[in-house]
């Protein structure tokens, strides 16, 4: 694929996620227990979803590409408290990500988001090293520290801090991975009669890259607490 043709599915596939329409705006209309289970729900959606294999790309390598990631929205009615309006099933969250490769099997990688007719935007970070760099017969095993912000919701602050082991084996142009870890949760409310909730849970995701030359298609499924998502990713991996 042309690399003109290949930045503008990546374009097009970031800007292209349905609105969502709804802002959260309502916090005051939220019991204190309410504001802990929407926490878990955003922290879930909004953490760094890893969407790479484990093996790293080495110190010319890079990753660039754009997602889409669909996260099941379970507290729908404390949502529609929290928007004053309806909620679709699942949130929809595009993105637009890039990792690069450093010497002894580092990688860093950014990614930024916002949601499409929404007052929130996303950005985030992470770095990861390979234990095992992977081979013929041997898998990658890697160890990775993530970091996601929340802005434009006045009401709330809200990031996240992950933790996690994954390992990947690549087969041709396949290379499947899996990892499992730990996301931590800060959320800070700015209305009066909530206090601050800081949390942790459990995640697992698993995932396949599949890539020819230099196109690069990824697709992920990812659990954070009891928030499931699902990524798909389209870019240029070298």
């Amino acid at each position: 694929m042309p690399l003109h043709r290949l930045i503008g599915l990546c374009a097009f596939l970031a800007l292209s996620a349905p609105a969502w329409g709804q802002t959260l705006d309502s916090l005051q209309n939220l019991t204190q227990q309410e504001f802990r289970l929407l926490a878990e729900d955003v922290g879930g959606a909004f953490s760094y979803h890893p969407q790479t294999p484990t093996e790293p790309l080495g110190i010319t390598g890079f990753d660039v590409g754009a997602a889409l990631t669909f996260s099941q929205i379970r507290n729908s009615a404390i949502w529609e408290k929290a928007t004053s309006d309806s909620v679709p099933t699942y949130l929809v969250v595009p993105t637009l990500r890039l990792d690069k490769g450093l010497p002894l099997g580092f990688d860093v990688g950014l990614m930024y988001a916002t949601v499409p007719g929404s007052n929130v935007d996303l950005w985030g970070a992470q770095a990861r090293w390979a234990i095992l760099q992977g081979g013929i017969a041997e898998p990658a095993v890697g160890v990775r520290a993530s970091y996601t912000k929340l802005s434009g919701v006045d009401q709330a602050d809200l990031n996240t801090k992950g933790l996690d082991l994954s390992i990947s084996k690549g087969f041709a142009v396949l290379t499947p991975y899996a990892g499992i870890g730990r996301v931590w949760i800060d959320a800070e409310p700015h209305v009066a009669g909530l206090q601050k909730e800081d949390f942790s849970l459990n995640r697992f995701f698993a995932g396949a890259g599949f890539k020819v030359v230099l196109f690069n298609m990824n697709a992920e499924l990812d659990r954070v607490g009891e928030t499931t998502s699902f990524s798909l990713k389209a870019g240029i991996r070298f």
